[in-house]
């Protein structure tokens, strides 16, 4: 029998799973609780989380958001949707703002429950983004509002407070751009390819039609596919017509001949006149004096896609130049003191890792080898035989030697408080410990350097808004400690977390590859990279303006890329967030306090020398 959860909060969790299934007519469909930004990928559907005390705000927002997608599962087709989607920035939300109004209005004719619940997470949403504040309609999302005015005309309820105002300030303008659009609403509800044929022509009546590209029904792959079996199964009927062709292809070709063998002779030409040596300079024509300036590199070695708007705000840093030493020194007593009852079980732990590291850094030795170093033991054998053959032993290298170790730090204010602080202690006892086995450690962290994007969106702003401008914020990568700096002369750094305002937004792939850079640049023969995080990549100034999993695909690049190469060992521990999602060698932790023996354990199965053992250790599984 297995043991009863003692968390209340189990068997309501339970029933709501079970309940999304039922509402996406789909039994195979999984449903996890995650810190993370709720959503579904594929047969996932991640929920908010839960806590202990169920409070009603939180039941009513996990039901509302798990409705939300169950529905969006079940009425929702995925290839009809990119068919349609336009390629346009604002066009794309206005498009998917009214397929996820489609799909929750579609569900609530059936199951009218549902629109309440929906109604109370479509109320935290709004008044989470301060919709409720916004009095100019330039500040209020036109994508919104018309999700909003489209669940309102399907459903006939009031939209809660805060997107009801976003609503009202957009209705009048609606209203007069789609007179009559929305007549036969009614019957295109669950009819989803007709539906978005209704959206591609609301958002050209809303000014949008330079954004929808072409026309998807002017080729309908179907009516493609069948002409083309027709063509094939056609006779030819006119011979003459036939050699024809044939005769203007053949011209066509010797055409295309003469010109390819023109280019050569004119590229033999230019090529002799480079070799040639000209006194005098040469005035081109001005159409050819302008010479295109190289593309610039790529922002990202795992993305060449991916943009940043500005880079000129982000900074690198020492942890030191954020805070003077008086100040460092109190943040640091400041930790000690909030993490003393911890600090015992985190010392016992590194002392077991120090001494399963130690262990495997006694001497071995391959004997019998053919050269090496004379083996003394077996000489009474070459005296009381002289035709034996001297041995040889040679001493086995040792996994660890020559190792340099990353901790990369997630400083994102969803790590305030003790997440943090478990994070700072544990990451200092490590450093320590690993340092007396003589393996070199590094310290970094990650956030950035404003809310709502800083410096860079101020830029965005005055150059009018491009779409799709990349990141939008100041990066900072702090330095705790670099892998050649002593600990004893670092250890205040990590009190730097303790600041108050340091821990904002997180982009986890840049820093991911900041990371990763400054490791490969390293003479150490092994290296590994530890990244400790409780969520995926959060920036709402970048998610505003770029499709919503624009930063986590950059993040999932960076570690294929990094996995890939195989110069850097990757392992993640997530803190209430399950990055076994992203990582290959991954572990999810339920509790901060959870994090000191999880860390130990990794590091010390990474110098397991029984690869079963190390994966049973690490709880390695790889990423859906």
């Amino acid at each position: 029998m297995s043991k009863p959860s003692d968390n209340p909060a189990d068997p309501f969790k339970k029933a709501l799973a079970e309940a999304t299934k039922v509402l996406a007519d789909d039994g195979e469909l999984s449903v996890t609780y995650s810190m993370d930004p709720s959503g579904i990928s594929g047969d996932t559907v991640r929920l908010p989380q839960v806590s202990r005390r169920m409070t009603k705000d939180e039941v009513l927002i996990a039901r509302g958001t798990a409705d939300a997608l169950a529905l969006r599962h079940k009425f929702h087709d995925q290839p009809m949707f990119q068919r349609y989607a336009p390629p346009g920035q604002m066009a794309f939300e206005i498009y998917d703002a009214l397929e996820t109004a489609r799909c929750e209005a579609a569900g609530a004719r059936f199951m009218p429950g549902t629109a309440g619940n929906i109604d109370a997470k479509i109320g935290n949403d709004a008044m989470r983004r301060g919709y409720d504040g916004i009095t100019k309609r330039e500040d209020a999302p036109l994508a919104q509002a018309m999700g909003y005015y489209l669940r309102e005309k399907a459903t006939g309820r009031e939209m809660p407070k805060g997107a009801k105002e976003v609503l009202d300030l957009w209705r009048d303008f609606i209203d007069g751009q789609t007179t009559d659009t929305f007549e036969d609403l009614d019957s295109l509800l669950e009819d989803q390819k007709g539906f978005a044929r209704l959206a591609r022509r609301v958002i050209e009546e809303l000014g949008y039609g330079d954004q929808l590209g072409d026309d998807p029904d002017a080729t309908d792959p179907e009516e493609e596919q069948s002409a083309e079996t027709d063509e094939q199964e056609e006779e030819p009927q006119d011979q003459g017509e036939e050699q024809e062709q044939e005769d203007d292809s053949e011209a066509e070709s010797e055409s295309s001949q003469e010109e390819q063998q023109d280019m050569q002779e004119a590229t033999l030409s230019s090529e002799d006149m480079a070799d040639e040596e000209f006194t005098e300079e040469v005035e081109l024509p001005n159409d050819e004096q302008e010479v295109e300036p190289p593309q610039p590199a790529p922002v990202s070695d795992a993305d060449p896609n991916y943009q940043v708007f500005t880079s000129e705000h982000d900074e690198e840093i020492m942890a030191e130049e954020l805070a003077e030493p008086a100040e460092l020194e109190r943040l640091r007593a400041y930790l000690d003191q909030q993490l003393e009852p911890l600090k015992g079980a985190v010392s016992r732990l590194a002392n077991k890792l120090q001494r399963r590291l130690q262990a495997q850094q006694n001497r071995s030795w391959e004997f019998d080898r053919e050269e090496g170093i004379l083996d003394a033991g077996r000489l009474a054998r070459v005296v009381a035989n002289p035709t034996t053959p001297l041995s040889f032993k040679v001493e086995k290298d040792t996994e660890f030697r020559d190792t340099v170790v990353t901790l990369l730090l997630d400083n994102s204010g969803s790590m305030r408080g003790r997440p943090i602080s478990i994070a700072a202690i544990c990451a200092d006892v490590l450093a320590r410990t690993l340092e007396r086995c003589n393996v070199k450690v590094e310290v970094l962290g990650f956030t950035t350097r404003a809310w709502k994007g800083g410096l860079s969106r101020e830029e965005w702003l005055n150059a009018g808004r491009p779409q799709q401008p990349g990141r939008l914020n100041d990066l900072r990568h702090i330095i705790y400690k670099s892998a050649d700096a002593p600990m004893r002369r670092t250890r205040a750094n990590l009190g730097l977390m303790m600041k108050e305002g340091l821990l904002k937004e997180n982009i986890d792939g840049e820093a991911l590859e900041w990371a990763h850079r400054r490791m490969i640049g390293r003479s150490e023969a092994r290296k590994i990279l530890m990244v400790i995080s409780d969520g995926a990549p959060v920036d709402d100034s970048t998610l505003s303006v770029n499709p919503a999993n624009y930063l986590e695909k950059h993040l999932r690049d960076v570690i294929a890329m990094i996995e890939k190469r195989k110069q850097v060992e990757l392992l993640a521990i997530g803190i209430g967030h399950d990055v076994t999602r992203y990582y290959d060698r991954a572990v999810t932790i339920t509790d901060a306090e959870q994090l000191a023996g999880a860390m130990t354990e990794q590091l010390a199965s990474l110098f397991d020398s029984d690869p079963r053992a190390r994966a049973r250790v690490m709880g390695i599984r790889r990423a859906s």
